[in-house]
Protein backbone atom coordinates (compact mmCIF):
# COMPACT_ATOMS: atom_id res chain seq x y z
CA UNK A 1 0.00 0.00 0.00
CA UNK A 2 1.41 3.42 -0.93
CA UNK A 3 1.97 6.07 1.73
CA UNK A 4 -0.22 9.16 1.76
CA UNK A 5 1.28 12.65 1.86
CA UNK A 6 -0.41 15.98 2.44
CA UNK A 7 1.62 18.65 0.60
CA UNK A 8 0.82 22.24 1.59
CA UNK A 9 1.98 25.26 -0.40
CA UNK A 10 1.11 28.92 0.00
CA UNK A 11 2.21 29.33 -3.62
CA UNK A 12 -0.29 28.32 -6.28
CA UNK A 13 0.16 25.46 -8.71
CA UNK A 14 -1.00 27.89 -11.39
CA UNK A 15 1.90 30.24 -10.48
CA UNK A 16 5.08 29.86 -12.57
CA UNK A 17 6.91 28.52 -9.51
CA UNK A 18 4.16 25.97 -8.92
CA UNK A 19 4.60 24.70 -12.46
CA UNK A 20 8.40 24.56 -12.32
CA UNK A 21 9.17 23.89 -8.65
CA UNK A 22 6.26 21.86 -7.24
CA UNK A 23 4.50 19.78 -9.87
CA UNK A 24 7.60 18.25 -11.51
CA UNK A 25 8.90 16.95 -8.16
CA UNK A 26 5.56 15.57 -7.07
CA UNK A 27 4.99 13.95 -10.45
CA UNK A 28 8.33 12.15 -10.08
CA UNK A 29 7.60 11.12 -6.49
CA UNK A 30 4.11 9.93 -7.43
CA UNK A 31 5.70 7.54 -9.91
CA UNK A 32 7.67 6.07 -6.99
CA UNK A 33 4.49 5.09 -5.14
CA UNK A 34 3.69 8.10 -2.97
CA UNK A 35 0.08 9.32 -2.99
CA UNK A 36 -0.16 13.13 -2.81
CA UNK A 37 -2.95 15.47 -1.85
CA UNK A 38 -2.01 19.12 -2.45
CA UNK A 39 -3.44 22.19 -0.75
CA UNK A 40 -2.37 25.33 -2.61
CA UNK A 41 -3.46 28.97 -2.68
CA UNK A 42 -4.33 30.24 -6.13
CA UNK A 43 -4.39 33.79 -7.42
CA UNK A 44 -7.63 34.49 -9.25
CA UNK A 45 -6.23 35.49 -12.65
CA UNK A 46 -3.79 32.56 -12.86
CA UNK A 47 -6.42 30.12 -11.64
CA UNK A 48 -8.98 31.14 -14.24
CA UNK A 49 -6.40 30.84 -17.03
CA UNK A 50 -4.70 27.58 -16.02
CA UNK A 51 -6.94 25.59 -13.67
CA UNK A 52 -8.00 23.05 -16.31
CA UNK A 53 -4.44 22.44 -17.48
CA UNK A 54 -3.11 22.01 -13.93
CA UNK A 55 -6.04 19.78 -12.93
CA UNK A 56 -5.34 17.58 -15.96
CA UNK A 57 -1.62 17.34 -15.12
CA UNK A 58 -2.44 16.39 -11.53
CA UNK A 59 -4.96 13.77 -12.62
CA UNK A 60 -2.46 12.20 -15.02
CA UNK A 61 -0.07 11.36 -12.19
CA UNK A 62 -2.64 10.55 -9.51
CA UNK A 63 -2.25 13.77 -7.52
CA UNK A 64 -5.41 15.06 -5.81
CA UNK A 65 -5.49 18.85 -5.88
CA UNK A 66 -7.36 21.01 -3.36
CA UNK A 67 -7.03 24.62 -4.59
CA UNK A 68 -8.00 27.43 -2.22
CA UNK A 69 -8.27 31.14 -3.03
CA UNK A 70 -5.35 33.40 -2.10
CA UNK A 71 -6.13 36.58 -0.16
CA UNK A 72 -3.80 39.49 -0.88
CA UNK A 73 -4.93 42.38 1.34
CA UNK A 74 -4.64 43.71 3.97
CA UNK A 75 -1.11 42.61 4.98
CA UNK A 76 -0.89 39.98 7.75
CA UNK A 77 -4.65 39.88 8.28
CA UNK A 78 -5.12 38.36 4.82
CA UNK A 79 -2.49 35.75 5.71
CA UNK A 80 -4.30 34.93 8.95
CA UNK A 81 -7.50 34.47 6.99
CA UNK A 82 -5.75 32.08 4.60
CA UNK A 83 -4.12 30.24 7.50
CA UNK A 84 -7.54 29.53 8.98
CA UNK A 85 -8.67 28.12 5.64
CA UNK A 86 -5.46 26.09 5.44
CA UNK A 87 -5.90 24.62 8.92
CA UNK A 88 -9.57 23.75 8.35
CA UNK A 89 -8.90 22.05 5.00
CA UNK A 90 -5.88 20.15 6.31
CA UNK A 91 -7.74 18.80 9.35
CA UNK A 92 -10.75 17.88 7.20
CA UNK A 93 -8.53 15.93 4.81
CA UNK A 94 -6.54 14.30 7.62
CA UNK A 95 -9.69 12.94 9.24
CA UNK A 96 -10.71 11.42 5.92
CA UNK A 97 -7.38 10.28 4.44
CA UNK A 98 -5.14 9.57 7.49
CA UNK A 99 -1.88 10.86 6.02
CA UNK A 100 1.55 9.52 6.94
CA UNK A 101 3.49 12.71 6.16
CA UNK A 102 2.76 16.43 5.96
CA UNK A 103 5.18 18.23 3.61
CA UNK A 104 5.15 22.01 4.07
CA UNK A 105 6.59 24.45 1.56
CA UNK A 106 7.79 27.44 3.61
CA UNK A 107 6.77 28.96 6.93
CA UNK A 108 3.02 29.65 6.64
CA UNK A 109 2.22 26.02 5.66
CA UNK A 110 4.63 24.87 8.39
CA UNK A 111 2.32 26.40 11.01
CA UNK A 112 -0.37 23.99 9.82
CA UNK A 113 2.09 21.12 9.44
CA UNK A 114 3.36 21.51 12.98
CA UNK A 115 -0.23 21.43 14.21
CA UNK A 116 -0.89 18.16 12.37
CA UNK A 117 2.36 16.71 13.66
CA UNK A 118 1.41 17.43 17.28
CA UNK A 119 -2.23 16.46 17.03
CA UNK A 120 -2.09 13.41 14.73
CA UNK A 121 1.53 12.26 14.90
CA UNK A 122 2.30 12.87 11.22
CA UNK A 123 5.88 13.01 10.02
CA UNK A 124 6.64 16.67 9.34
CA UNK A 125 8.88 17.89 6.49
CA UNK A 126 9.80 21.58 6.68
CA UNK A 127 10.75 22.53 3.11
CA UNK A 128 12.17 25.98 3.80
CA UNK A 129 12.38 28.27 0.79
CA UNK A 130 14.68 30.69 2.58
CA UNK A 131 14.79 32.56 5.87
CA UNK A 132 11.25 33.77 5.33
CA UNK A 133 10.80 36.34 8.10
CA UNK A 134 14.15 37.94 7.28
CA UNK A 135 13.14 38.09 3.60
CA UNK A 136 10.05 40.07 4.57
CA UNK A 137 12.17 42.63 6.42
CA UNK A 138 15.11 42.80 4.01
CA UNK A 139 12.70 42.99 1.08
CA UNK A 140 11.06 46.02 2.73
CA UNK A 141 7.71 44.24 2.97
CA UNK A 142 7.74 44.45 6.78
CA UNK A 143 8.92 47.67 8.41
CA UNK A 144 10.10 46.84 11.92
CA UNK A 145 9.22 50.38 13.05
CA UNK A 146 5.61 49.26 12.75
CA UNK A 147 4.76 47.39 16.00
CA UNK A 148 2.54 44.91 14.13
CA UNK A 149 5.30 43.91 11.72
CA UNK A 150 7.86 43.80 14.53
CA UNK A 151 5.58 41.42 16.41
CA UNK A 152 5.14 39.27 13.28
CA UNK A 153 8.91 39.14 12.70
CA UNK A 154 9.67 38.05 16.27
CA UNK A 155 6.83 35.50 16.18
CA UNK A 156 8.01 33.89 12.95
CA UNK A 157 11.68 33.87 13.97
CA UNK A 158 10.68 31.97 17.10
CA UNK A 159 8.52 29.62 15.02
CA UNK A 160 11.35 29.13 12.50
CA UNK A 161 13.59 27.75 15.26
CA UNK A 162 10.71 25.52 16.40
CA UNK A 163 10.23 24.19 12.85
CA UNK A 164 13.92 23.33 12.54
CA UNK A 165 13.95 21.64 15.95
CA UNK A 166 10.72 19.66 15.56
CA UNK A 167 10.73 18.74 11.86
CA UNK A 168 11.48 15.12 11.02
CA UNK A 169 13.36 16.51 8.02
CA UNK A 170 14.37 19.98 6.85
CA UNK A 171 14.97 20.80 3.18
CA UNK A 172 17.39 23.66 2.45
CA UNK A 173 17.93 25.07 -1.03
CA UNK A 174 21.62 25.70 -0.36
CA UNK A 175 24.66 24.36 1.49
CA UNK A 176 25.20 27.94 2.67
CA UNK A 177 21.75 27.96 4.30
CA UNK A 178 22.38 24.58 5.95
CA UNK A 179 25.71 25.76 7.38
CA UNK A 180 24.03 28.87 8.78
CA UNK A 181 21.37 26.84 10.61
CA UNK A 182 23.85 24.33 12.01
CA UNK A 183 26.00 27.21 13.32
CA UNK A 184 23.23 28.35 15.66
CA UNK A 185 24.00 27.73 19.32
CA UNK A 186 20.52 26.32 19.95
CA UNK A 187 21.38 23.34 17.72
CA UNK A 188 24.88 22.66 19.04
CA UNK A 189 23.74 19.57 20.98
CA UNK A 190 20.95 18.32 18.74
CA UNK A 191 21.30 19.47 15.11
CA UNK A 192 18.30 19.02 12.78
CA UNK A 193 18.35 16.56 9.89
CA UNK A 194 18.84 18.79 6.82
CA UNK A 195 18.94 17.69 3.19
CA UNK A 196 20.11 20.18 0.55
CA UNK A 197 18.01 20.19 -2.63
CA UNK A 198 18.39 23.27 -4.88
CA UNK A 199 15.75 24.58 -7.28
CA UNK A 200 16.02 21.87 -9.91
CA UNK A 201 15.35 21.96 -13.63
CA UNK A 202 14.06 19.50 -16.21
CA UNK A 203 17.33 19.17 -18.15
CA UNK A 204 15.52 17.21 -20.87
CA UNK A 205 13.32 20.21 -21.54
CA UNK A 206 16.19 22.73 -21.26
CA UNK A 207 18.40 20.94 -23.78
CA UNK A 208 20.16 22.91 -26.57
CA UNK A 209 19.99 19.84 -28.83
CA UNK A 210 16.20 20.14 -28.81
CA UNK A 211 16.15 23.78 -29.91
CA UNK A 212 15.12 24.04 -33.57
CA UNK A 213 17.52 26.45 -35.39
CA UNK A 214 14.75 27.46 -37.81
CA UNK A 215 12.55 28.51 -34.87
CA UNK A 216 15.44 30.51 -33.44
CA UNK A 217 15.87 32.35 -36.75
CA UNK A 218 12.13 33.00 -36.97
CA UNK A 219 12.01 34.25 -33.36
CA UNK A 220 14.89 36.65 -33.97
CA UNK A 221 12.99 38.07 -36.92
CA UNK A 222 9.86 38.52 -34.81
CA UNK A 223 11.84 40.36 -32.13
CA UNK A 224 13.76 42.46 -34.72
CA UNK A 225 17.09 40.96 -33.68
CA UNK A 226 19.90 40.30 -36.14
CA UNK A 227 22.57 37.61 -36.23
CA UNK A 228 25.24 40.17 -35.32
CA UNK A 229 23.44 41.47 -32.22
CA UNK A 230 25.14 40.82 -28.86
CA UNK A 231 22.27 39.76 -26.64
CA UNK A 232 22.40 40.11 -22.88
CA UNK A 233 19.40 38.29 -21.43
CA UNK A 234 17.36 38.36 -18.25
CA UNK A 235 14.64 35.83 -17.45
CA UNK A 236 11.92 36.04 -14.79
CA UNK A 237 10.25 38.75 -12.78
CA UNK A 238 12.28 41.57 -11.24
CA UNK A 239 10.39 41.60 -7.93
CA UNK A 240 11.94 42.66 -4.65
CA UNK A 241 15.37 41.10 -4.91
CA UNK A 242 16.71 41.58 -8.43
CA UNK A 243 18.80 44.72 -8.88
CA UNK A 244 17.48 46.26 -12.10
CA UNK A 245 19.41 49.54 -11.83
CA UNK A 246 22.72 47.71 -11.43
CA UNK A 247 21.93 45.32 -14.30
CA UNK A 248 21.16 48.29 -16.54
CA UNK A 249 24.43 49.92 -15.46
CA UNK A 250 26.23 46.74 -16.48
CA UNK A 251 24.49 46.80 -19.85
CA UNK A 252 25.71 50.39 -20.37
CA UNK A 253 29.29 49.09 -20.27
CA UNK A 254 28.36 46.38 -22.81
CA UNK A 255 27.03 49.11 -25.13
CA UNK A 256 30.48 50.70 -25.26
CA UNK A 257 32.28 47.44 -26.03
CA UNK A 258 30.00 45.46 -28.34
CA UNK A 259 28.42 46.32 -31.66
CA UNK A 260 24.64 46.20 -31.91
CA UNK A 261 23.86 45.15 -28.34
CA UNK A 262 20.38 44.30 -27.11
CA UNK A 263 19.05 43.68 -23.59
CA UNK A 264 16.37 40.99 -23.91
CA UNK A 265 13.97 40.48 -20.99
CA UNK A 266 11.97 37.24 -21.02
CA UNK A 267 9.63 38.46 -18.35
CA UNK A 268 6.11 39.44 -17.42
CA UNK A 269 7.37 42.86 -16.27
CA UNK A 270 5.91 45.98 -17.88
CA UNK A 271 7.71 46.81 -21.12
CA UNK A 272 6.96 50.51 -20.63
CA UNK A 273 8.46 50.52 -17.13
CA UNK A 274 11.63 48.69 -18.23
CA UNK A 275 12.13 50.99 -21.20
CA UNK A 276 11.57 54.09 -19.09
CA UNK A 277 14.14 52.86 -16.54
CA UNK A 278 16.60 52.28 -19.39
CA UNK A 279 15.96 55.73 -20.84
CA UNK A 280 16.76 57.32 -17.46
CA UNK A 281 20.12 55.52 -17.67
CA UNK A 282 20.79 56.89 -21.15
CA UNK A 283 20.05 53.59 -22.90
CA UNK A 284 18.06 53.88 -26.16
CA UNK A 285 14.64 52.29 -25.75
CA UNK A 286 14.97 50.34 -28.99
CA UNK A 287 17.79 48.31 -27.40
CA UNK A 288 15.43 47.00 -24.70
CA UNK A 289 13.34 44.06 -25.90
CA UNK A 290 10.67 42.58 -23.61
CA UNK A 291 8.72 39.39 -24.26
CA UNK A 292 6.30 37.53 -21.99
CA UNK A 293 6.10 33.81 -22.77
CA UNK A 294 4.50 30.68 -21.26
CA UNK A 295 6.83 28.38 -19.35
CA UNK A 296 6.82 25.87 -22.20
CA UNK A 297 8.37 28.47 -24.55
CA UNK A 298 11.13 29.60 -22.17
CA UNK A 299 13.91 27.27 -23.49
CA UNK A 300 13.55 28.55 -27.06
CA UNK A 301 13.65 32.18 -25.96
CA UNK A 302 16.62 31.68 -23.62
CA UNK A 303 18.56 30.17 -26.51
CA UNK A 304 18.79 33.69 -27.98
CA UNK A 305 21.01 34.86 -25.10
CA UNK A 306 24.77 35.23 -25.53
CA UNK A 307 25.05 35.77 -21.78
CA UNK A 308 22.45 36.02 -19.04
CA UNK A 309 22.62 38.35 -16.08
CA UNK A 310 21.11 38.33 -12.62
CA UNK A 311 22.16 40.55 -9.73
CA UNK A 312 20.45 39.70 -6.43
CA UNK A 313 20.72 41.78 -3.27
CA UNK A 314 23.19 39.80 -1.10
CA UNK A 315 21.41 40.01 2.26
CA UNK A 316 21.39 37.53 5.16
CA UNK A 317 18.21 35.80 3.95
CA UNK A 318 19.73 35.20 0.51
CA UNK A 319 22.18 32.70 2.02
CA UNK A 320 19.35 30.24 1.55
CA UNK A 321 18.36 31.32 -1.98
CA UNK A 322 18.67 29.18 -5.11
CA UNK A 323 17.71 31.05 -8.32
CA UNK A 324 15.63 28.70 -10.50
CA UNK A 325 17.02 30.39 -13.61
CA UNK A 326 20.62 29.34 -12.91
CA UNK A 327 19.98 25.65 -13.61
CA UNK A 328 17.89 26.46 -16.69
CA UNK A 329 20.59 28.68 -18.18
CA UNK A 330 23.45 26.30 -17.44
CA UNK A 331 21.46 23.39 -18.91
CA UNK A 332 21.20 25.35 -22.18
CA UNK A 333 24.93 26.14 -22.13
CA UNK A 334 24.42 29.86 -21.49
CA UNK A 335 27.07 31.50 -19.26
CA UNK A 336 25.80 33.73 -16.46
CA UNK A 337 26.90 37.06 -15.01
CA UNK A 338 26.03 37.22 -11.32
CA UNK A 339 27.09 38.87 -8.10
CA UNK A 340 28.76 37.15 -5.16
CA UNK A 341 27.17 36.35 -1.80
CA UNK A 342 23.88 34.71 -2.81
CA UNK A 343 23.30 31.11 -1.72
CA UNK A 344 25.62 28.69 -3.50
CA UNK A 345 25.45 30.62 -6.78
CA UNK A 346 29.02 31.89 -6.99
CA UNK A 347 30.47 28.58 -5.72
CA UNK A 348 28.66 26.72 -8.51
CA UNK A 349 29.73 29.25 -11.15
CA UNK A 350 33.36 28.86 -10.03
CA UNK A 351 33.25 25.07 -9.89
CA UNK A 352 31.84 24.64 -13.40
CA UNK A 353 33.36 27.73 -15.03
CA UNK A 354 29.80 28.79 -15.77
CA UNK A 355 30.23 32.54 -16.16
CA UNK A 356 31.43 35.72 -14.46
CA UNK A 357 31.11 36.63 -10.79
CA UNK A 358 31.05 40.38 -10.06
CA UNK A 359 32.27 40.89 -6.50
CA UNK A 360 31.73 44.65 -6.37
CA UNK A 361 28.86 46.16 -8.30
CA UNK A 362 30.42 49.28 -9.76
CA UNK A 363 31.57 50.72 -13.09
CA UNK A 364 35.19 49.67 -12.56
CA UNK A 365 34.30 46.01 -11.97
CA UNK A 366 31.92 46.01 -14.94
CA UNK A 367 34.59 47.47 -17.22
CA UNK A 368 37.09 44.78 -16.21
CA UNK A 369 34.69 41.99 -17.26
CA UNK A 370 35.32 40.79 -20.80
CA UNK A 371 32.53 38.67 -22.25
CA UNK A 372 33.47 36.08 -24.85
CA UNK A 373 31.05 33.21 -25.24
CA UNK A 374 33.63 31.18 -27.16
CA UNK A 375 35.72 30.75 -24.01
CA UNK A 376 32.96 28.64 -22.45
CA UNK A 377 32.43 24.95 -22.99
CA UNK A 378 28.74 24.24 -23.61
CA UNK A 379 29.07 20.60 -22.51
CA UNK A 380 30.79 21.61 -19.27
CA UNK A 381 28.03 24.09 -18.48
CA UNK A 382 25.34 21.53 -19.21
CA UNK A 383 27.10 18.78 -17.26
CA UNK A 384 27.29 21.14 -14.28
CA UNK A 385 23.54 21.73 -14.51
CA UNK A 386 22.87 17.99 -14.68
CA UNK A 387 25.15 17.31 -11.72
CA UNK A 388 23.72 20.04 -9.48
CA UNK A 389 20.24 20.88 -10.71
CA UNK A 390 18.79 17.85 -12.53
CA UNK A 391 15.17 17.17 -11.72
CA UNK A 392 15.83 13.43 -11.58
CA UNK A 393 18.51 13.97 -8.94
CA UNK A 394 16.19 16.26 -6.97
CA UNK A 395 13.36 13.72 -7.05
CA UNK A 396 15.72 11.00 -5.83
CA UNK A 397 16.93 13.20 -2.97
CA UNK A 398 13.35 13.87 -1.91
CA UNK A 399 12.62 10.14 -2.21
CA UNK A 400 15.52 9.33 0.12
CA UNK A 401 14.08 11.78 2.67
CA UNK A 402 10.70 10.04 2.52
CA UNK A 403 12.30 6.61 2.74
CA UNK A 404 14.27 7.70 5.77
CA UNK A 405 11.14 9.01 7.51
CA UNK A 406 8.98 6.03 6.58
CA UNK A 407 11.75 3.51 7.32
CA UNK A 408 11.54 1.78 3.98
CA UNK A 409 14.31 0.38 1.84
CA UNK A 410 14.00 0.46 -1.95
CA UNK A 411 10.34 1.27 -2.46
CA UNK A 412 8.04 3.69 -0.73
Amino acid sequence: MSHKVLYISYDGLTDPLGQSQILPYLKGLSSKGLKFHIISFEKKENFIALKDDIASRCEECGIIWHPLSYTKKPPLFSTLKDLRKMNAKAIQLQKKEHFDVVHCRSDIPALTGRRLQKKYGLKFIFDMRGFWADERVEGKIWNLKNPLFKWAYNYFKKKETEFFASADAVISLTENGKKEILSWKVFSQKPPYIEVIPCCVDTEKFDPEKIDPEKVTQLKRELHLTASDFILGYVGSIGTWYMLDEMLDYYKIIRIRYNEPRFLFISGESEAVLKQKALLKGIPQEEIVVKRVPHSAVPLHLSLFDFSIFFIRPTFSKKASSPTKQGELMALGIPVICNAGVGDTDAIVKKYDAGKIIKTLNKESYSETVLNKNEYNLSSLRNGAIEVYSLEKGVNKYLSVYQNLLKTDKTV
